[in-house]
This record gives C-alpha cells, structure tokens and sequence, in this order.
C-alpha cells in the first residue's frame, strides 16, 4: 500500500488539468515526458501514468541518469555480459530487461550523454539493444517515460539533445505546474504534511497554524515547489515540540544564521571547471563616473545594478530563473534584488 505522502493532492484549476491530463495519456501506450521544476512531482506523476496503464501489474523500474556517470548509466539500464569490464564476472539484467512488459522511468533524462542517447533512441524505435560487452541482440517492450527540470528543445538546438530522440520521447509532454501557480493548493497540502508529521510526533492532535504562519506561507514564492513545502512544514512542526498552540514559527532557510560560514566556493562553469563571475563596471550601461568630483556612490551602484539586472532580463527574455542563474544568484536573491529596483512592471 503506498503511504499517504506518496499521494497527489490539490484542489485548484491548475492541479485538476494536469491529473486530467495524466488519465487521459495513461492508457495510451506511448513514451511520454514529464517536465517540471525540481520538487514538482515528476516521478509521481510518472508512477501515475504507469499504474493508471494497462502495464499496471508489471513491473514499474525507476532510473535516475544524473546519478551514475555515462559508463555506469549505460551497463546500468542495458545491462552488460562478462568481461564487459573489470569485475564484470556474470552476464548481469539491465532496468530495461527488468522491465520488460512493463514502464522504465528516466529521471534527468537530459544529462543522459550522446552515447546513451543513440542506444535509448534504438531501443524506442526498434524495442532492441546489446548489453555492454556483447552482441546478442536483446528484444524488450517498455514504456518509457521521462523527465527533467530543463528546456529539451533549446538543449536540442544547442547539441545537447539529439533531435530525433527527442521528436521520438515527446509523443506527448505533461507540464507540471510550480507551486506558486496552485496557489489554492499550498494551504491544503501544508495541512496535510502537518497532519502526518504530528502523526509521526506522536501528537494527540495536529493544532494547525497562525494566521502569520499562513500568511507568510501563502506569500512565499516556493523555489523548491512541493518538496520544500514539505520540508518547511515539517521543520516548523518538529520544532513546536508538544503541539498544544497552532504552529507558528516557519523557517523557509534553514541555513539562516548569523554563524554561517562565508562562502569561498567557486561557481562551476559547464564544462565541470571553475571560473570568477566579474563585472566590468566600465563596460555597464550607467556611464562614466567622474571620481574626481564629488558624487552619490550609492546611487551610482544601484544604477549600475537596475541596468544589469535589466540586460539580463531582456538576454534572457524576462525568464527569471535563467536570469538568475546567469548573474549566480539563487531565485529568490533575484526576485528580491527585483523588487528593490521596481522592475517587476517594466
């Protein structure tokens, strides 16, 4: 029996089209993608579409191809015969001949490497493959459904996606909609993840929370979707010790404090190495500054921080999150740095 945490739950016009959606694209024996930001529920969603499917009592096999290296990913879901590399002594299964008959689901599916994407792309057109090191001929029926938090197509158009893999996955896309568009649902599921960590507590009753506690929630943007809902809800309530008053302390940032190391960490470039984010202050768009005479410097740098932050808002097309992540901030640094400069009606 799944636990009850394991439940998709909402009650708004943003939730009811996506689980409509799920049950009418369930049946259909067909690769699907599921595409969402990270705490959405992917992989619920993928395990919906597979017990709502005629392979619902076959076996349901769930891989995430950001957790191994392409090496590994490839002997993992294809599986690889002896000798194959060291300390390969026995013809070992991969998930896809796990299941057979059944639904394979691809988390990450993005970062899977060009190799692996050939293979995969063999695999849905022809439903056959080799195991690492042989040349048998493996015949499997499986659905696959994949998932991941970035663009496809724009990876694609770039080289990072092979663009038939891709025509061949999107069969149909589910898009799952963040938490701050089921805006309806957060106090729901809120009451729900309090209620099951009172439970765990061992409280007699779950006492619910204050009217500050759910302002503050509703009025968070929640980067992290339902995931981090989670989290929060059940920090505040382990944190309330007894659960005699409502809940009322909501920490969203637990590394908050004032004894947190400063960070000296590197911002990582793509190709795995490390680089310094600089700005050349000559090159902005505020224009020369006189230093010999004198002038507001604050002024001068929040000027020269609206004209940044309005660059990169139009380089990116006013996508926030790609923004930010331009500029190595986290989302919520951005939105913040956004309303300090007035940019969000422009």
């Amino acid at each position: 029996m799944k636990k009850s945490n394991d439940q998709m739950l909402g009650t708004s016009a943003a939730f009811f089209e996506l689980t409509d959606q799920i049950s009418r694209a369930a049946p259909l024996d067909r690769p699907m993608l599921v595409i969402g930001e990270r705490g959405t529920g992917k992989e619920l969603i993928a395990a919906r579409l597979h017990y709502l499917s005629n392979r619902w009592d076959r076996n349901f096999q769930k891989m995430n191809c950001a957790a191994l290296p392409d090496t590994l990913l490839e002997s993992e879901l294809f599986g690889y015969e002896p000798g194959a590399f060291t300390g390969a002594n026995k013809k070992r299964k991969g998930r896809f001949e796990i299941a057979h008959k059944g639904s394979l689901f691809l988390d990450e599916i993005g970062t899977m490497s060009m190799t692996a994407q050939e293979k995969l792309l063999r695999v849905i057109e022809y439903g056959e493959f080799e195991r690492v090191g042989g040349n048998e001929t493996v015949h499997v029926n499986v659905r696959i459904i994949g998932a991941t938090n970035i663009d496809l197509p724009a990876a694609a158009d770039v080289g990072d996606f092979r663009h038939d893999l891709l025509d061949r996955l999107a069969f149909d896309v589910i898009t799952v909609p963040p938490l701050r568009e089921r805006h309806d649902d957060i106090l729901l599921l809120a009451e729900n993840f309090g209620r099951q960590m009172a439970l765990e507590q061992e409280w007699l009753q779950f006492p619910g929370y204050t009217d500050d506690a759910i302002d503050a929630m509703l009025a968070y943007d929640w980067p992290g979707n339902v995931r981090e809902l989670k989290n929060v809800v059940e920090r505040a309530v382990y944190r309330a010790w007894d659960g005699e008053e409502p809940i009322g302390d909501i920490v969203f940032d637990p590394f908050e404090s004032p004894y947190r190391p400063k960070s000296n960490i590197r911002k990582k470039s793509a190709q795995g190495g490390s680089k310094e984010v600089t700005v050349d202050l000559d090159k902005a768009d505020a224009g020369a500054v006189d230093v010999d005479a004198p002038f507001d410097f604050k002024a001068c740098v929040a000027q020269q921080e609206r004209n940044i932050l309005k660059q990169v808002l139009i380089k990116f097309r006013y996508n926030q999150r790609q923004a930010a992540r331009h500029l190595s901030l986290s989302y919520d640094q951005f939105r913040h740095l956004m309303k300090k400069h007035e940019l969000f009606g422009e």
